[in-house]
């Protein structure tokens, strides 16, 4: 099949991973959480969101090169890799909640540089929304739209053989972030926009050859999401939904663009 489901993708792909060195696991408010943190003194703190399934090594491509160069932080949320199972709804307000909480904890105080791939990427549209003042520039890697679930995209929509995979290979935590998608992209369409020039999105091009309507689906969808954003550069990426892994390179030059830019 030629078709590539989003939310599905990071699942079957994390066996790809390298392995991140230097992972710690932190408590906070009494709860274990797994991260990997580089610091740089007097420079902007780049904060790594991962998508549906996938850990924080899905940056191990990208972290090392930007880690010599600025603080750069990546974490697993609740119910990845060694990170203490979620107690509360996967949403954007409680996801966004809960890394503020994190990051503060962790000494890294705002402006910062957010990056979010996937599912990682509509959380970091609601944390720079929800919050503009703490973010200097928003990088797009592949991100879900805030609309990515309903239309032709819908489960309802979706092939037989997607709906045996995600059944199959999503954790009781990706369930649950995949049943709180459609609330968090109604908030994050709620809020006030956040400034297209500060935002950089990266968006795959192979998938753009795929016929079905679920595909032809997500391909607008990749289209629209400049629209939410005006002034946002648009970078058409030669890549499939796994970027950070397949073109690393193109990531890691967004960031130092993103670092660069006044705010």
């Amino acid at each position: 099949m030629k078709v590539r489901i989003w939310v599905a993708l990071a699942a079957l792909l994390l066996s790809a991973c390298a392995s991140l060195p230097g992972k710690k696991t932190v408590e906070v408010e009494g709860r274990q959480t797994q991260l990997v943190i580089s610091r740089v003194t007097g420079t902007t703190p780049v904060i790594f969101e991962n998508g549906l399934g996938g850990t924080l090594d899905w940056w191990s491509k990208v972290y090392p090169a930007l880690a010599a160069e600025t603080t750069v932080f990546a974490y697993n949320r609740p119910g990845y890799g060694r990170s203490d199972s979620p107690l509360t709804p996967r949403d954007g307000q409680h996801v966004v909640g809960e890394l503020r909480t994190l990051l503060r904890s962790q000494g890294l105080q705002p402006p910062y540089v957010l990056v979010g791939h996937s599912l990682g990427g509509l959380y970091m549209q609601w944390y720079a929304r929800r919050y503009p003042d703490e973010v200097k520039m928003l990088v797009l890697v592949d991100s879900t739209h805030p609309l990515q679930m309903q239309g032709e995209g819908s489960p309802e929509h979706w092939p037989w053989w997607v709906r045996l995979a995600m059944r199959g290979l999503t954790s009781s935590t990706g369930k649950a972030e995949l049943e709180g998608i459609n609330r968090t992209g109604a908030e994050v369409l709620a809020m006030p926009p956040f400034p297209g020039e500060r935002v950089i999105i990266l968006s795959a091009q192979k998938p753009m050859n795929g016929t079905s309507a679920l595909a032809r689906d997500a391909n607008a969808k990749r289209v629209d999401l400049l629209r939410l954003y005006p002034g946002a550069r648009q970078v058409w990426v030669d890549s499939g939904h796994g970027i950070p892994l397949e073109k690393p390179e193109v990531v890691i030059e967004a960031v130092r663009e993103a670092i660069g830019k006044d705010r």
